[in-house]
């Protein structure tokens, strides 16, 4: 495909002029609402469609229930400017679009690929509602070969598809999408893909235009590559405490290389969240299908499913061997600060192990209020981070909060029983616990006591 390229900028894409756009955006969670919005604050016009009539009429009142920094603020000022809009149904959204993102869910189904259920779903709606000309784009994270099944579906001559994969982060998605690495654009359609990676002009961003399944294929590369970085540093992790280093030092020494970077080499509990788990186990399955045996993709998962063993391996040796009948208090239930999210969090799997052990659990995370579904029976939920401390013979700290580091920890000593803190993310200060009359273990890094 001879017009395929990777241009500097997006400006250079259309001599750089930029034109508002009308704009559906297909579904409203936390990657529609965030393109939504951060692409009505670029100019455009954007109608946002879901399935959820509550959600809409709270959405249209201004009222973000996700926890995402800047995002409640994006909403706010699209819908007083009228450059954004909620409504019910994609129907409604897509009657003089002019682009039409889809940015529903895509979960893990049977066998770890991605369910296409929701996407194929709204294509059988819309798919004769479509102003002629418009483009539909994939930013869901999709299987390689999605946007060419996306076109049959449609069965629309007049109708370009291109994938355009997201690359937000939980917690920084608003700031991810505002000032993002690079864009990616795939399509067999030149005309289609320019007009796309045109409406992020204003952006500057390096574009990477391409194939379709290109880019399809860069989601799942870039997130699994992510993943072996954190499953490695988790290895190195444990290889650092059997030898006698210091994975702080170890980390900061490899992450100088310009190759390798500073980022994603922070060890913990494991990996989760709504993306990387989602995504390794989609990517096995497509390199099955094409008989490809993704050895280092496997061990990067068989890694992540010790990790949290290891970790409650630490906490049981923490306190004395056993953990039948042990009260400990958890610090952080998230897969990560900043968000509200429960998704594959690896603390919640590290708390379901120290359960089946046997021990007695009382959480306090900031993003969670209330008992956390599917867990009651798991974890015993409170709203402040002294009563998790109140009894307990140990805390383990499994969220890397802020707020925990600036706890008063001669306080918490003074209500715990035991003196014990297990830190699964290395995020307190050992000294400080030290001074408080408590005793510190990380991860990868020497005991304190």
């Amino acid at each position: 495909m001879p017009w395929l390229k990777v241009s500097s900028s997006l400006a250079a894409i259309g001599g750089g002029v930029v034109f508002a756009r009308r704009i559906a955006v297909v579904g409203s969670g936390y990657v529609g609402l965030t393109t939504g919005a951060c692409l009505a604050s670029l100019g455009h016009r954007v109608i946002c469609a879901d399935v959820d009539p509550e959600k809409v009429e709270r959405l249209s009142a201004g009222q973000v229930s996700i926890l995402e920094p800047g995002l409640s603020e994006l909403v706010a000022e699209g819908l007083a400017a009228g450059r954004l809009e909620f409504v019910l149904g994609a129907s409604k959204a897509v009657l003089d679009a002019e682009v039409v993102f889809m940015c529903v869910p895509t979960p893990m189904g049977v066998g770890g690929a991605a369910d296409l259920m929701a996407v194929e779903s709204v294509i059988s709606e819309v798919r004769d509602l479509l102003p002629v000309g418009c483009v539909v784009v994939n930013k869901s994270t999709v299987p390689v070969g999605t946007a060419e099944r996306v076109h049959k579906l449609l069965n629309r001559p007049d109708i370009a598809v291109v994938s355009n994969p997201e690359f937000l982060r939980e917690g920084s998605a608003v700031h991810d999408f505002l000032n993002p690495d690079r864009i990616v654009v795939g399509s067999s359609a030149q005309d289609a893909a320019e007009r796309v990676a045109a409406l992020y002009a204003r952006l500057g961003a390096p574009t990477v235009l391409t194939d379709a399944p290109s880019a399809e294929l860069v989601k799942y590369a870039a997130n699994c590559f992510l993943a072996m970085k954190l499953s490695y540093v988790n290895a190195i992790a444990e290889l650092s405490e059997r030898l006698g280093a210091n994975v702080a030092d170890v980390t900061e020494g490899i992450g100088y290389d310009r190759r390798i970077g500073q980022a994603f080499l922070q060890p913990g509990p494991g990996w989760g969240g709504s993306c990387l788990p989602k995504d390794t186990h989609a990517l096995i399955q497509a390199a099955d299908a094409v008989e490809f045996d993704f050895m280092l993709l496997r061990a990067t998962i068989d890694t992540n499913t010790r990790q949290r063993q290891r970790i409650v391996t630490k906490i049981r040796e923490a306190c004395g061997g056993s953990l039948a009948g042990v009260r400990l208090g958890l610090l952080g239930l998230t897969f990560k600060a900043g968000t509200d999210d429960l998704r594959d969090s690896p603390a919640l799997a590290v708390a379901e192990l120290l359960r089946e052990e046997g021990a007695e659990l009382t959480a306090y995370d900031p993003g969670v209020a209330g008992a956390v579904p599917g867990t009651t029976d798991t974890v015993r939920v409170v709203g402040d981070a002294y009563e998790v401390a109140r009894g307990a013979a140990g805390l383990v700290l499994l969220t890397e909060w802020p707020e925990f580091r600036t706890l008063d920890w001669a306080r918490v000593a003074s209500l715990l029983e035991g003196r014990i803190v297990v830190d699964t993310r290395n995020h307190l200060d050992p000294d400080v616990l030290r001074r408080a009359g408590l005793g510190w273990r990380g991860v990868g890094m020497q005991p304190v006591d």
